[in-house]
Formats: C-alpha cells, sequence, structure tokens
C-alpha cells in the first residue's frame, strides 16, 4: 500500500480529510450535510446563483434538509458553499452529485458531468479521491471521466484516484435515512476501491465493494429498471382490470397475502422523479451500442407512457357520467408533484394530465402545499387553497398525488365526484359512489 493511501485511510478515519460535493442538489446537499455533520470540512461547490445564496443565509431548498438543520451546520463552518472549483485544492475528496438528464429520444446527456470534471481537473489535489454518484451508463467513469482527468498530464494511481458510488437517496423516506442505506463502491482500480470503501464507512454503516466501477454503474440502473418494468406490470393491470370490471386495488391486496414469491406495486397516473422514467434509458441506450435489444426496458417505458392518457379517459367517462362534457368542465386536481409529500414536480404525469385536460378545454385549478407553482409546456399554474367553497364549485376532484395533508373523507363528502388515481380515499367510508378508482 503506498505512502499516499495511508496517509488518506489516515486523514479519513482522524477525520482530518476535506470533502467537496459539486452539486448540491437532491443527493448533494444531504450528502455534503452528513459529511459535515461527522465532523469533516466540506466545501460544497454549486453553480447556480440563488441556491448559493439561500444556502449561505441558511435556507434549504431541499425537502429532506431541515432550513435548521443547515444554518446550524453552516454557522459551524464544517460545511462552506462556493460556487468557484478553486475550492477543491484543498480537498482530499471530490464527490460529484450533478444531473444527468436525458436528452431527445432518450440519449444520455453527461454535459454536466464532463463539465464538472473539467473543473476538477484543473484544481485536483495531488492523491486526492474522485467519486461519481451522478447515475449514467455502464462506462461512463472509466471511459469518459478518466481520460478527461488524464488529460492534464495527470495519472491514475499516482496523481489521483476515481471510483463509481452511486446515490441510493429516496426523497422523503424518513425509515432509510443516507446513513441506514448500503452503499455500493466500484472502483477504476483495487486502490481506488479501498480508499472510496473507507471513506463511506465513516458515514454509513454498510459499505459494499463490487469488482469494477462498471459493475456499479449496472447495479443503479438494475434497480430502477426492476422498478420500471414492475410499475408497467402493475398499470397494465390496472389497465386490463378496467375493462374487466374488476378493483385493481383490491387484486393486490388479495396478492399481497401471500408471504413469498410476490412483492406488491401500485399503480398510478403514470411515473415520474429523476430517476424512474430516465434511468433505464441509461441502460437501454448502452446496450443499443453493443448491437442489443432490451426489449423489457423498451416495453415498459412504453406501458408507463400510457397512463396520462389512460386518467384522461378515465377522467371523461367519469364527467360524461354527470352529464358534463369534459371541453365545459370544472376540474380541481390534488397535487402535481412526482411524489407523496415532496416538492419536487421534475418528471411528474400530473404535469403531462393537466396539460391534456387543459388541451380539451378544460377549466382547471390544483392544490399542491408542496409545489406552489410550476409550467410545463406552455401551461402555467399556481396553486389555491383548498376550500369547500372551492371543492363546491368543480365537477370533478382529480387526485393525481395523494399528500397526507388532505383531509379525503372531508374533500369526498364536498365532491360531485372524485377520480382517485392514488387510492388515496382508501379510508373513506362516506359517499364512496363518488369515487371511482384508476
Amino acid at each position: 500500500m503506498s505512502n499516499l493511501i495511508k496517509e488518506f485511510q489516515s486523514r479519513v478515519k482522524n477525520k482530518k480529510a476535506v470533502i467537496a460535493v459539486v452539486g448540491l442538489g437532491y443527493v448533494g446537499l444531504p450528502l455534503a450535510m452528513e459529511f459535515a455533520k461527522a465532523g469533516f470540512r466540506v466545501w460544497g461547490i454549486e453553480k447556480d446563483r440563488d441556491r448559493l445564496r439561500r444556502l449561505k443565509s441558511g435556507d434549504s431548498y431541499i425537502s429532506d434538509v431541515a432550513s435548521r438543520d443547515l444554518k446550524k451546520v453552516m454557522l459551524s463552518d464544517n460545511l462552506k458553499a462556493s460556487g468557484e472549483f478553486r475550492a477543491l485544492r484543498e480537498c482530499d475528496v471530490v464527490i460529484i452529485c450533478v444531473p444527468t438528464p436525458l436528452r431527445r429520444k432518450y440519449h444520455p446527456n453527461i454535459s454536466y458531468v464532463k463539465e464538472a470534471v473539467k473543473g476538477i481537473s484543473r484544481n485536483i489535489k495531488k492523491g486526492a479521491l474522485v467519486v461519481l454518484e451522478s447515475t449514467t451508463y455502464p462506462g461512463t467513469t472509466e471511459e469518459v471521466i478518466l481520460p478527461l482527468l488524464e488529460k492534464r498530464n495527470l495519472k491514475h494511481n499516482r496523481d489521483f484516484y476515481l471510483s463509481f458510488s452511486p446515490e441510493r437517496i429516496d426523497p422523503g423516506n424518513k425509515s432509510y435515512p443516507l446513513r441506514r442505506i448500503p452503499k455500493i463502491v466500484g472502483g477504476i482500480s483495487k486502490e481506488a476501491c479501498a480508499m472510496t470503501v473507507a471513506f463511506y464507512k465513516s458515514i454509513i454503516r454498510t459499505v459494499v465493494p463490487v469488482s469494477s466501477a462498471r459493475t456499479a454503474e449496472a447495479v443503479k440502473l438494475l434497480e430502477n429498471t426492476f422498478r420500471l418494468i414492475n410499475i408497467a406490470l402493475i398499470d397494465e393491470i390496472a389497465m386490463m382490470a378496467h375493462k374487466m370490471g374488476i378493483d385493481v386495488w383490491e387484486i393486490i391486496r388479495g396478492a399481497s397475502t401471500k408471504p413469498f414469491g410476490f412483492m406488491p406495486f401500485y399503480p398510478g397516473p403514470g411515473v415520474g422523479g429523476h430517476c424512474i422514467p430516465l434511468d433505464p434509458h441509461y441502460l437501454e441506450w448502452k446496450a443499443k451500442e453493443l448491437n442489443f435489444n432490451t426489449h423489457f426496458i423498451a416495453l415498459a417505458g412504453e406501458v408507463n407512457r400510457m397512463m396520462p392518457e389512460f386518467v384522461r379517459m378515465k377522467s371523461w367517462r367519469t364527467l360524461n357520467a354527470l352529464g358534463v362534457a369534459p371541453s365545459h368542465a370544472r376540474i380541481l386536481a390534488l397535487g402535481v408533484a412526482y411524489k407523496r409529500d415532496l416538492d419536487d414536480s421534475r418528471e411528474s404525469p400530473a404535469l403531462v394530465i393537466l396539460k391534456m385536460l387543459s388541451e380539451d378545454g378544460a377549466s382547471l385549478v390544483y392544490h399542491d402545499s408542496f409545489v406552489q407553482e410550476f409550467t410545463h409546456e406552455g401551461l402555467s399554474m399556481k396553486s389555491v387553497a383548498l376550500t369547500e367553497e372551492l371543492i363546491d364549485s368543480q365537477d370533478m376532484v382529480l387526485i393525481l398525488t395523494d399528500h397526507t395533508d388532505v383531509d379525503y373523507d372531508w374533500v369526498v363528502s364536498h365532491a360531485k365526484s372524485v377520480l382517485d388515481t392514488r387510492n388515496a380515499c382508501r379510508g373513506v367510508t362516506n359517499h364512496r359512489e363518488r369515487i371511482t378508482l384508476l
């Protein structure tokens, strides 16, 4: 073991290592907070000026990070925020947590990663460990990041060490905070892997090394592809159950009584967020490069993209049963976030559905205490207060996100009709005849 690695491990153990987190979004900020609270000095690198301003004033823009906690850590000087890569010159570890969206036709866009690596390469400390956490296709760390770092006369295993460790943060999940989620680690070399394992063990209970960065990249994509395919299966069952006049929620409840061989997934208006709708397409794209077609992934994506149209059709039927034409309907949507009790509307199917109903001529309003406003493909809306008068004035209440701060019993008692795409009204016993389930 080289002296550089021994010194690194010693600095981590004694919490003398200085850490940089590049990109302070839903992944980066909670990660930076964990290291700072553990006693490490952390630099957060963030290019967004508004985010930077809010960070420096202790104002959190991430639901999983309380402003009081952020302010406390910022005041302790364990966490500092900067828009400049120069801060990396004193850092022993650099973690990349920047977005990896998809381009048109579901092609990977790793431009944010490349830009971050360029900034890192100009300011990296000798012997530093660089870890990519951003979700990407297998081979990115070795085929893209490694050459970019070595372009500036740096040599891996001599001047720096490189690994991939996929983020597994589940926003809003209080049962599994970051430190309790096992961490997968794959290094470009055995030395890099050993350093990364030692590093993450300082804040995470279980760290699981795999044989390569490429394997670690594929692990993340398998996790989310598994969810995408099973959600697609249950969405298809939901559409089939509608045709058969069967309650899909009752089917799932019944199947869930089997103690083995079944795992419940639930239908909804579509999939949203920054992971499930996007990540499997990285795997699909990489497979096509190798002349291999991933039929299940493509089909799952196709089925899930059908769900907003299915909700639109059920909206029409619900309104027609009231004698109201969709083009003259007044509709109140409850929730536009992609997930319960989150302020995140990225890739939310609710936005697609509201756009469709808007094009049908419906008069729309929405309430979401977590998402105060949104713009989607020319449709801009702001959340309204949820009042008895508002519900009374609408032809239909469309539940698109099942936030727990809504009293659904009260909503149903005042609504003419309710289309519930999330089974949010499962506990409502009165006026069940007003409720249509997905």
